[in-house]
């Protein structure tokens, strides 16, 4: 006999009460008592069968209910991305990607609405985030085992909740994993704009670190440099305005970084490696040119540059995994005092594609879109 916890809740045209599950059940000491397995509600669902453009081979289906094991908890999500990363594992070019057929998303955040017979530590009504994130957010309901769950502060914004872990933990990792930096210290980035170089233009402010980022050439280039420096920006430069000979004679008060972050590749990535000191870092992140970092000769001979690569699941799924939760408490803390902030568009299910044209740019640039459930 299944024993479970639910979420009860009022109707708003009557005084009866109502509660997701569709089984016999009785009253018994503040728990409800199921004659049969225990079922989540039914859930609708970004679905893909095949790889191919994610505004062609996705839609929006019903899924059926499925069984909420001893171990489970059901969640009723309420915000989840559409980061590249998801659009990338749709296309079936990312290298890590669930099996098909597959309901998209990876990161989000929810309600609890029940939970199975041996979870302790969660309550319905609790509010959580995917952690480490996992497949399958775009959707109304989502059971998984109770590890892949992260409780949060009640006061958390979940659209933040929803967007913490894949960029704003990224920002925060890449600054302390690679180079022991200190007060008065530089870093250089590309793709200053994305969620991830927000962040790390912030947090770097936190700590005294100067920050010199570079941005593509394109319409609202200027509007866009004067968003960067509000959050603390040191420097800020369009990569044709970095098109001289000594790029470091622009750097004025900032001195030479130490480390730079590449999530572009190609020339932008040439343009981080410029830009660093003698025995510098380059980690690269992300490759959304699609082209491949090129290194001269003279760079590791003379320069004794280091490249190295930064994937933040394989942190996730180590026996950082705990650690990475007690950075992920630290960034929400940052947001709730308002020291952390990114642009997001909160979009609701019911325009999920209009949001998805967003993503891919049919609309020209756009905030990170975030869908709300």
């Amino acid at each position: 006999m299944a024993s479970a916890r639910f979420l009860t809740l009022k109707s708003i045209h009557g005084t009866s009460t109502h509660t997701h599950s569709l089984r016999p059940r009785i009253q018994i000491s503040g728990k409800v008592r199921a004659f049969c397995a225990l079922m989540s509600p039914t859930s609708t669902a970004v679905f893909y069968e095949n790889h191919g453009p994610p505004d062609t081979v996705t839609k929006i289906i019903q899924l059926p209910s499925v069984e909420i094991k001893a171990n489970d908890v059901c969640v009723k999500m309420l915000a989840s991305p559409i980061n590249p990363s998801d659009i990338n594992r749709i296309e079936g070019v990312y290298p890590v990607r669930p099996p098909l057929p597959a309901v998209g998303g990876y990161e989000g955040a929810g309600v609890v609405h029940s939970v199975g017979s041996a979870v302790q530590a969660l309550s319905p009504g609790d509010l959580v985030m995917v952690s480490p994130p996992s497949p399958g957010t775009w959707q109304t309901h989502v059971v998984k085992d109770k590890s892949l769950w992260h409780k949060l502060h009640k006061d958390t914004p979940v659209e933040y909740a929803a967007t913490v872990t894949i960029n704003p933990l990224t920002a925060l990792r890449m600054l302390e994993d690679f180079v022991d930096l200190k007060t008065g210290d530089a870093i250089v980035q590309n793709g200053a704009t994305s969620m991830v170089g927000q962040c790390v233009i912030q947090l770097a402010k936190l700590r005294g670190i100067h920050t010199i980022n570079i941005i593509r050439d394109r319409s609202g280039s200027d509007e866009a440099t004067e968003k960067l420096k509000k959050l603390g920006a040191d420097e800020v430069f369009t990569e044709s305005q970095l098109d001289v000979r000594n790029v470091k004679s622009l750097l004025g008060n900032v001195p030479e970084p130490a480390l730079g972050f590449n999530c572009v590749g190609g020339n932008a990535a040439s343009l981080v490696l410029k830009f660093l000191r003698q025995g510098g870092t380059m980690v690269t992140y992300g490759g959304m040119a699609k082209k491949p970092v090129i290194v001269s000769t003279s760079s590791f001979i003379f320069k004794e540059l280091s490249l190295t690569g930064f994937y933040l699941q394989n942190w996730l799924t180590s026996d950082k995994n705990e650690e990475c939760r007690e950075m992920l408490d630290y960034l929400l803390g940052l947001i709730r005092e308002g020291k952390l902030k990114y642009n997001m568009e909160l979009a609701p299910f019911s325009e999920f594609h209009t949001a998805l044209d967003k993503s891919l740019g049919k609309l020209g640039s756009q905030p990170k879109q975030v869908i709300k459930f």
